[in-house]
């Protein structure tokens, strides 16, 4: 699946992208379920947001119970000075997360197939288990920036094995918030670690080093249909979308069963909902 030339790129860069992984009717299977879930969702049963700033304060019991069901959250310019939606709720919806792929049948078809295992035992991960999957909308007009982050902070392990899985499902572009990421910056420090304890979430700050500045960032423009791979200690975002088109996107986090997984992290699992991998 992979060449050895891709596979020496994720090892160099720390993500690596691989079109055409995904072919139009897949995708189009996929974005007619997520449009199926938010339209059955009703607004009034949550205004919960996603945003990755000052996160601390904006987790709540809605958002912890996501871990194992599919819940809806909004975007954080969704809502009026009095609490109305300023746009259709369709529009308004930033992501879908974060146990579809086992919940669902459509989106578990899409998340596993012996492509991606085979890509995931390429890039190291003996026993791959998915523990969280996101359906991202990044709507036109009010998509939320996500400040730089490593994924690693959110799926602890020892050592580092957290792996996402990233697949555009509309063409990611400068003006509608593609993802940025600094070449080689998997090699540098975990920032923080996002802890939870009981009902209670803290971000502890592990290091001091900075985060990338447009100087040593790039942008990550693709096309529909690519994967992209990259390292959990890789430091990566996207900027708002101020533009008139969206960039659905679908994620997977997964780590390696060989490892460690820190039972701080804010997802867990027993075996009455066991994590599974890509087969």
């Amino acid at each position: 699946m992979l060449t050895q030339e891709q596979i020496s790129q994720f090892h160099e860069d720390g993500y690596v992208l691989i079109p055409d992984f995904k072919t139009a009717a897949e995708i189009a299977a996929l974005r007619e379920r997520a449009e199926q879930i938010v339209n059955d969702f009703d607004p009034a049963s949550s205004k919960s947001i996603f945003t990755t700033k000052e996160q601390e304060q904006h987790i709540d019991h809605y958002f912890l119970n996501s871990a194992t069901n599919m819940s809806c959250f909004f975007e954080e310019e969704a809502f009026d000075a009095d609490g109305k939606l300023k746009q259709d709720k369709s529009l308004s919806i930033n992501k879908i997360g974060h146990a579809m792929h086992d919940l669902d049948p459509v989106f578990s078809a899409f998340s596993r197939g012996p492509g991606l295992a085979q890509v995931a035992k390429q890039l190291g991960l003996q026993r791959p288990q998915i523990w969280q999957s996101m359906y991202i909308f990044k709507q036109p007009g009010i998509g939320g920036e996500v400040r730089w982050h490593q994924d690693a902070t959110y799926f602890e392990t020892d050592p580092v094995s957290v792996t996402t899985f990233w697949f555009a499902l509309e063409d990611a572009t400068l003006e509608n918030g593609c993802l940025w990421a600094e070449p080689g910056g998997h090699k540098t420090p975990m920032r923080e670690r996002f802890v939870r304890h009981g009902d209670v979430v803290t971000v502890e700050k592990l290091s001091d080093m900075p985060w990338p500045s447009d100087a040593t960032a790039v942008p990550l423009e693709v096309k529909a249909g690519t994967l992209v791979c990259f390292h959990g200690l890789l430091p990566h975002y996207s900027a708002p979308n101020r533009s008139p088109i969206s960039r659905h996107a679908y994620t997977l986090h997964v780590t390696d069963g060989a490892t460690t997984y820190s039972p701080q992290n804010w997802i867990q699992r027993d075996e009455r909902f066991p994590v599974r991998g890509f087969e």
